[in-house]
């Protein structure tokens, strides 16, 4: 008795499932952040610290956190570049500033200890129209808070640009 009714049960979600997967899309239109932005990104970032007399290296990566730009101010160490690199992409991964993960990832084995990530502050994810499009990563201040000073600056100079998007 019960073969029946598990056989109804199964040819009617069989005949419910075309409708279902008619209402799902076949692709997915996905915000992308130009290079133009981001090189204004960049740019503003650097003037920010360079008006503190900042030299730092500039990363602006895309949502799947490849670079877009990257610059090294004249007298930034190399090394401020990966950081950069590193601090945008944990921030697009993420979706938070990396001033806002600091402590969070402090055991050992936790994935704060995986190559790539770096959680100390500098990298701000960019969003648009609700959508993150990418993040901003800064390195060679002296501190993270002057990094994160400058990679907001960057993403300031085209917030309203940011905030009109029509997605």
């Amino acid at each position: 008795m019960r073969k029946p009714s598990l056989i109804a049960a199964s040819c009617a979600a069989l005949l419910t499932f075309p409708a279902i997967a008619a209402e799902l899309p076949v692709i997915v239109k996905i915000p992308r952040l130009t290079v133009e932005a981001s090189g204004k990104i960049a740019h503003a970032a650097m003037d920010a610290c360079r008006k503190q007399g900042i030299q730092i290296g500039v990363t602006v990566v895309d949502r799947s956190g490849d670079a877009m730009v990257v610059m090294r101010d004249t007298l930034a160490p190399r090394v401020t570049l990966e950081v950069s690199r590193q601090k945008a992409n944990t921030a697009v991964n993420f979706n938070a500033a990396t001033s806002t993960m600091e402590n969070r990832f402090t055991q050992p084995f936790s994935i704060g200890k995986v190559e790539g990530l770096v959680f100390s502050a500098g990298g701000i994810p960019i969003e648009a129209a609700g959508n993150i499009i990418g993040a901003v990563g800064v390195s060679g201040a002296a501190t993270g808070a002057q990094d994160e000073a400058c990679a907001k600056a960057g993403i300031q100079a085209i917030q309203f640009e940011l905030e009109t998007a029509s997605l």
